[in-house]
């Protein structure tokens, strides 16, 4: 009789395969995310022989990159396989387009399907945590290459990257409290431990977006490098100040400039064109940079970092993912199905004074409230 008990024994100098998933999640089979193999770069702009970065792109562009629940599975999957791949020195999480690297999860299919689903939108919750978990386990820095707009849920995987490399054209900020939801995908859990206290409250709750450059100054992002090319130079973003000095007691580096100075930055914009060589150097420099460091001691170096973050997230992240799954049959249905109707109503939020006088007189969470708050169709 021949033993079997040691036939799970790898040949000689035959690997085991550590993938969790198979290809077809990855290999053009997950809509709306593109899984791609670059070589490591030297100095010179040569390949490095036997090595590689792993860029994994949101590519859901005329939605802004908002991800899908298809597209959650697709970046856990890509993940999982850059993580566990031998020859991968990091990896590069960006996006297709010029115009966003992620607004978050796709409201359409929010509106349209997850409202008033509370379990089915529970599930899909599971789907998120574990896409912030696949970045935060991932045995390969994380770059984020930010193209354009990180916001909403976007700038909370963002946030769960390593590193930043920034557009100076990108804007970054959370939406949660004006849609009908909060920033409990990772903001209200990290941004304590980039900023003060109460910037990261104001950061979540006021909804405003903030520049790269501000973004840099907060120490929030790695690098800011300009995009717009004019006449062949590469000129910065016309729309901020990037001179770093006091007005009014604040500091106002990376704040926009007057109102009456914008239409001649967008003039200037307008006859501008858009290239990504600096942002891609700076990106590819990084790569560089973690090939020639010991790799182990590397991501022992970046795990220390990530507990930080990751001690507030595994707290919060299963009673986060219950009340968000609740809410669905509350406020973010309401803020949701506004945003969703914006091109009909011309309004992409509630009447927040109509519904705050209706709850202040005890109006029940139904049909009739829904109607009175959200907007009407345009003539």
């Amino acid at each position: 009789m021949t033993d079997m008990s040691l036939s799970w024994l790898p040949r000689e100098n035959e690997l085991k395969d550590h993938q969790l998933f198979d290809n077809k999640l990855i290999n053009g089979e997950a809509p709306g995310v593109i899984y791609e193999t670059r070589p490591v770069l030297d100095p010179k702009g040569q390949p490095v022989a036997g090595l590689s970065a792993v860029w994994i792109w949101l590519n859901n562009p005329t939605q802004y990159n908002s991800y899908t629940t298809e597209m959650v599975k697709g970046v856990i999957a890509g993940f999982q396989k850059a993580s566990s791949d031998r020859t991968v020195v990091a990896v590069v999480f960006a996006a297709v387009g010029e115009k966003a690297f992620c607004t978050g999860g796709n409201t359409v299919e929010y509106a349209s399907y997850y409202s008033k689903r509370p379990n089915e939108y529970g599930e899909y919750m599971d789907l998120f945590n574990a896409m912030v978990d696949a970045i935060l386990n991932c045995k390969k820095p994380v770059i984020c290459r930010v193209n354009g707009m990180r916001v909403g849920g976007g700038q909370e995987i963002g946030l769960a990257c390593d590193l930043t490399v920034s557009s100076d054209l990108a804007i970054y900020g959370q939406a949660g409290p004006k849609h009908g939801s909060a920033p409990d995908g990772g903001a209200t859990d990290f941004l304590p431990w980039f900023l003060s206290m109460e910037d990261a409250l104001f950061n979540c709750v006021s909804c405003e977006t903030w520049s790269a450059y501000k973004m840099k100054a907060k120490g929030m992002i790695t690098k800011v490098v300009p995009v717009l090319k004019k006449d062949g130079k590469f000129i910065r973003n016309p729309q901020v100040k990037t001179a770093n000095y006091v007005e009014d007691g604040e500091i106002v580096y990376g704040e926009p400039i007057e109102q009456s100075d914008m239409a001649a930055a967008k003039d200037l914009m307008a006859t501008s064109t858009i290239d990504f060589e600096l942002l891609d150097k700076e990106v590819n420099a990084l790569v560089w940079k973690f090939t020639n460091l010991f790799p182990h001691c590397l991501m022992k170096s970046i795990d220390g970092i990530r507990g930080k973050k990751k001690f507030f997230w595994d707290q919060m992240k299963l009673p986060n993912r219950h009340w968000l799954a609740a809410n669905m049959n509350y406020e973010a249905y309401l803020g949701f199905n506004a945003f969703s109707t914006k091109k009909i109503t011309g309004k992409d939020v509630i009447d927040f004074i109509k519904y705050r006088q209706m709850t202040a007189e005890g109006a029940p969470m139904n049909d009739a409230l829904a109607s009175a708050v959200l907007g009407k169709p345009k003539d």
